[in-house]
Formats: C-alpha cells, structure tokens, sequence
C-alpha cells in the first residue's frame, strides 16, 4: 500500500496589525539570514509595501527606550534580526563559536574598489589596483559579499560585480548611501578611464601633426584656398585625458620673420 502524502495544511489570514507584526517577527527570528521582503508579501497576502511599512513599524520597538540585545536591520530589499555587535564576544564564548578569519589588504582592497564603483569588471579592478585580483575576486565571491550582475556590453563581454546585502549586513550599514566619502578611489577610477582613454588615442598620437599656424593677415594664403576641399579637423583631440592631466607638449608653430622695407614676405629667410 501507498503511504498517503501529508499535506501541510495552509496558514489562515491574519486578521490584524498586531498578528502581521507578529508573524514577521517570528519569520525573522526562525530565519536567521535576511528575508526578501517579496517573499514576505506573498506569505502574508500582503503587498511590499505593506511589508516594508510594517517592518518600519516593528523597528521601532527594538529601538526604543528600553535596551535590547537584537536589533531588526532593514537593507532595501530585505531585512533581518541579529544580536547587536557588542555582545558577540559573549555569544562566542558561550556558543563555543570559533571567531572567523579576517579579510586579507588584498581582499579589502578589491571589496573597496567593488563597492564605490560598482559595477565593475575585474578588468577595473585590475587597473585602480596594478596588480592581477583573480583570487581576491573568487575570494570575495566565496564569501558572498560580492555578485556577478550581468555582463558588459563590450568585446568578451566580462562579468560585471556588486556588493552583496550580506556586505553592508558585515559592515553594519544598511544602504550604499552610508559608505564613508573617499577620495582616493575616485581618483584611482578617474586614472583608470584616463589611461583606457589614452591608450586609445595612441594611434594618433604617434603620428606626426601639422603645428596650427597662427591666424595672422600676414600669413599665406592656404594651398588648398579656393578649392572644395576642407581639411578634417579632429575636435576629439581636446578630450583626451593624459596621464600627468596635461596635454602634451607640441612643437611651436613657425612664426614669420619680420620684413623689411620692399622685401617679399613669402621669400624664404637668408639664414636658413
């Protein structure tokens, strides 16, 4: 004979506030990780917005007058229950709960350049950093405080990487927004660009230009004059970044000697 299959039997509506309130509570404490709060919406026939008013709600109560040793974090798009920080020394010591490794400088380095530039390619990473971050990159992956988001939209099209909720829960942060401002990072990315955009403009830059001449009367009229014909002027020229943020340095023009007195202007100097 077939054993017949239990099925669980359906949870009934909550009737009030109070019951929601308490249903998420318990849900939160059960869990122990951060719960979605879409899929607290579908199990309480709710919408997200309901959820996350409600989880507003019940925050309140773990910060108010009365110290408490958990504390209910809101990232945006879940939220979660977990001891207050200070305590943890005590909870290892009780639990017998060995204390984890730390992040190596390498690890950190790269979390860093994730989470203010974000998203990033390895590639990136590689660059601000000078050095290869394959194993700090899979490192951090391991540890889930870095995703893969997608690929860019470019030749081999690499994966692109983000922060993860459990960085900002490890960090103590809820958003991005709470990230301490740096400058250093911004002006490692802004080296970066500037280095891609040079390379770039190598090409051109090997070749030899014409000098502008200065747009003097004196000045000859121009061999091309009177033809239709007009020469390309390349105006992404002033765009370019370079290295030491300064163009680089361009022969001077040559400029026309001064006449004398019933001497032709085009005639070419008795020095030379």
């Amino acid at each position: 004979m077939e054993e017949k299959k239990q099925i669980a039997p359906q949870p009934g509506p909550l009737e009030s506030a109070g019951e929601i309130s308490e249903a998420i509570e318990a849900i939160l404490y059960a869990a122990g990780y951060p719960v979605r709060y879409d899929k607290l919406a579908e199990v309480l026939g709710l919408t997200v917005r309901d959820v996350k008013t409600m989880v507003r709600e019940l925050e309140k109560t773990y910060t108010g007058e009365q110290p408490r040793g958990i504390q209910l974090l809101m990232y945006p798009t879940a939220c979660q229950l977990s001891t207050k920080e200070q305590y943890a020394p005590y909870i290892r010591e009780a639990l017998g709960i060995r204390r984890g490794g730390n992040l190596s400088a390498s690890s950190m380095e790269v979390l860093a350049v994730v989470a203010y530039n974000q998203p990033v390619t390895r590639t990136f990473v590689d660059a601000v950093r000078g050095v290869d971050s394959s194993y700090a990159v899979n490192s951090l992956l391991d540890k889930g405080l870095i995703e893969a988001a997608g690929r860019l939209d470019a030749p081999g099209r690499p994966m692109l990487y983000v922060t993860t909720d459990k960085f900002l829960r490890v960090f103590g942060i809820n958003s991005l927004d709470e990230l301490p401002e740096t400058e250093a990072l911004s002006v490692a990315a802004a080296q970066t660009e500037a280095a891609a955009a040079n390379g770039e403009a190598s090409t051109a830059d090997d070749a030899p230009e014409a000098s502008p001449q200065p747009s003097d009367d004196r000045n000859e009229a121009a061999p091309n004059a009177g033809r239709d014909y007009t020469e390309p002027v390349d105006t992404e020229e002033t765009d370019v970044i370079f290295e030491n943020g300064a163009e680089p340095a361009q022969a001077p023009a040559p400029k026309a000697e001064p006449t004398e007195t019933g001497k032709d202007a085009s005639a070419p100097n008795e020095t030379d």
